[in-house]
């Protein structure tokens, strides 16, 4: 019940980082541009008003919480995880625009996946661990989908943390969380490179690298066979179905974060068994 509760205060907090995050990381490109053009072309500086403006601060603490359309702040008690959404029914108190359901479904999925993490893992260390991915894959993934990034500041200290968890060996040993991580990465990107020889194109981010070579770094380098292999025919059955539908074009990129993040979610509680059952058919 706890677990569940702390796991709606997350789940809010997740909803900060998914919109903002992008927006930071695309501010501060801008910012790192225009100082770029400056210093290599001065004269555009002075034809061009503002290129080196400064950009007003925003990061996840600033500016509070508002609505997106006409841009009122947020009372207290107009932001209370879920409730609120479901009192307001999805508009907002002032305007009355509506409100994305993403916000009460992913305030949803951080109380379950805490509740989860907690009750399959115990109330310890490695419960809060499992829980701590749980929120850092679903940010992700919600991301991806979004913007098809995988953002540096989410996939590196995941990778950093899964090492740090096993140094007690919580979800893999040390030696094969190591080997995992060298390994997720390197596996992604012979594959990025061969699409790339092959066919001239990029077939997929260093995003998605990383993540995988987080995922190593959790569950050690036994478990990325099963993640290959549970994202790839999840996102091919995906992707499949959405060009067929006609949702999606054929040249237009299908992020593949999410379906990496879903399996690592599902290796997290069901790894030992999808290796053993990938075992039967090697």
């Amino acid at each position: 019940m706890i677990a569940g509760l702390l796991g709606l205060l997350v789940g809010s907090f997740l909803n900060v980082v998914i919109v903002r995050l992008p927006r930071m990381l695309e501010a501060r490109w801008q910012r790192d541009a225009k100082a770029l053009l400056a210093e290599t072309e001065p004269s555009l500086d002075r034809a061009i008003p503002g290129a080196v403006q400064q950009e007003p601060t925003y990061h996840l603490a600033w500016p509070a919480s508002h609505c997106v359309t006409c841009r009122t702040p947020i009372r207290p008690q107009h932001n209370v995880p879920l409730v609120s959404w479901l009192w307001l029914r999805g508009r907002c108190a002032h305007c009355q625009a509506p409100i994305s359901v993403r916000y009460p479904l992913v305030e949803g999925l951080g109380a379950a996946s805490a509740a989860l993490a907690i009750g399959y893992f115990g109330a310890n260390l490695t419960g809060v661990a499992a829980a701590l991915l749980s929120f850092v894959l679903i940010a992700a993934t919600l991301i991806d989908f979004a913007t098809l990034l995988l953002p540096d500041e989410l996939t590196l200290p995941l990778l950093w943390a899964g090492l740090l968890v096993n140094l007690q060996a919580r979800f893999a040993p040390l030696e094969a969380a190591v080997i995992g991580a060298v390994a997720g990465y390197l596996v992604l990107w012979l594959v990025y490179q061969g699409f790339k020889m092959l066919t001239g194109k990029e077939g997929m981010g260093y995003g998605d690298f990383k993540l995988l070579s987080a995922l190593g770094a959790w569950f050690g380098w036994p478990m990325l066979p099963a993640i290959l292999v549970l994202a790839s025919g999840v996102g091919a059955v995906v992707g499949l179905a959405l060009i067929l539908s006609g949702r999606q074009a054929r040249d237009v990129p299908i992020p593949f974060g999410p379906y990496l993040a879903g399996a690592g979610f599902t290796v997290l509680y069901f790894g030992d068994s999808l290796s053993q059952t990938l075992g039967r058919f090697a």
